[in-house]
């Protein structure tokens, strides 16, 4: 079983709530959005964890550099596709849809939207989901993120954590 800490839309800064969950976790994804420089990349990094992420469209070409616009991977069994700017359901991004046909994921993540969302999309059979932002910057009014328990290709637990406001 592995612990993930699914973040997004961090804007450059990660608060003292966010790395107390992410000492807790066993990977720690973020969806992009990680912010001007590399700060926020440093500090999961110190961390010792699983870091796995992709820029997002506010990321420097120094981030691009270090994460991929889009990551394909399988964790305990389960196929994980994630990408910044995906959609949702019924809505998503262009190009993404042919990814998820092509990859069949049993998880679609993405952020972008500062939005939370965890969404089954039974047409592609798959959960979608975006952990909406954990950063001080943005239009969102509450800052959220997500952790789950996957095992044996299937997520066991999922929860929904509110940090407050931004």
């Amino acid at each position: 079983m592995k612990r993930i800490l699914l973040i997004s839309d961090s804007h450059g800064k990660l608060g003292e709530d966010v790395m107390r969950h992410v000492m807790m976790a066993d990977e720690v994804w973020h969806a992009g959005d990680w912010g001007g420089g590399m700060e926020v990349y440093d500090q999961l990094c110190s961390s010792g964890k699983t870091i796995r992420g992709v820029w997002g469209n506010i990321d420097s070409h120094d981030m691009r550099k270090v994460v991929p616009y889009e990551q394909h991977f399988s964790v305990e069994g389960l196929s994980v596709y994630m990408i910044h700017i995906g959609g949702y359901p019924g809505r998503y991004a262009r190009g993404v849809k042919e990814k998820l046909y092509q990859y069949r994921p049993g998880l679609f993540i993405c952020g972008h939207s500062h939005i939370a969302k965890v969404i089954r999309d039974s047409a592609i059979s798959l959960l979608h989901m975006n952990p909406g932002a954990c950063g001080f910057h943005g239009f969102h009014r509450v800052r959220t993120m997500l952790r789950m328990e996957i095992a044996h290709g299937s997520i066991r637990k999922a929860d929904m954590i509110e940090l407050g406001n931004r």
